[in-house]
């Protein structure tokens, strides 16, 4: 048994979808990892998928797909993925429940594992593939 990694909004979905239609041919989805790099420590990574990994899991919310990275998984476990447009930026957002910190260009962030007990003793979810 175990717990959903990530959720995706409508939002979010949407933007995958666009992204696969864009990219053509054998896009099938993108995955979510963790790098790690700028001041705060970690950033969160994103790249098309053409041919799934069979160690990620596999997040799917209104025909979107997005694979998780298998060493990302407790650092991501109970986020919520959307997707924003400003007046400056548009991009890909991450709620975070094991965000720590973040810099204050908000590129990067400090994560730290996600607390296991603490997610059994809610009882949330179980939706685990891969």
């Amino acid at each position: 048994m175990g717990f959903a990694v990530m959720s995706l909004s409508d939002a979010a979905a949407g933007r995958v979808k666009a992204i696969v239609e864009n990219a053509g041919g054998e896009a099938e989805g993108i995955r979510v990892s963790i790098k790690k790099g700028g001041c705060a420590g970690m950033e969160y990574a994103i790249d098309l998928v053409t041919a799934a990994n069979p160690k990620d899991d596999l997040v799917e919310h209104q025909g979107a797909k997005v694979w998780v990275a298998p060493e990302a998984v407790l650092y991501l476990l109970g986020t919520r993925m959307d997707f924003e447009v400003t007046t400056l930026r548009s991009g890909f957002t991450f709620n975070n429940p094991n965000q720590t910190s973040a810099c204050g260009c908000g590129e990067s962030v400090e994560l730290k594992p996600a607390d296991l007990a603490a997610l059994a003793a809610k009882g949330d979810a179980v939706v685990r593939a891969g």
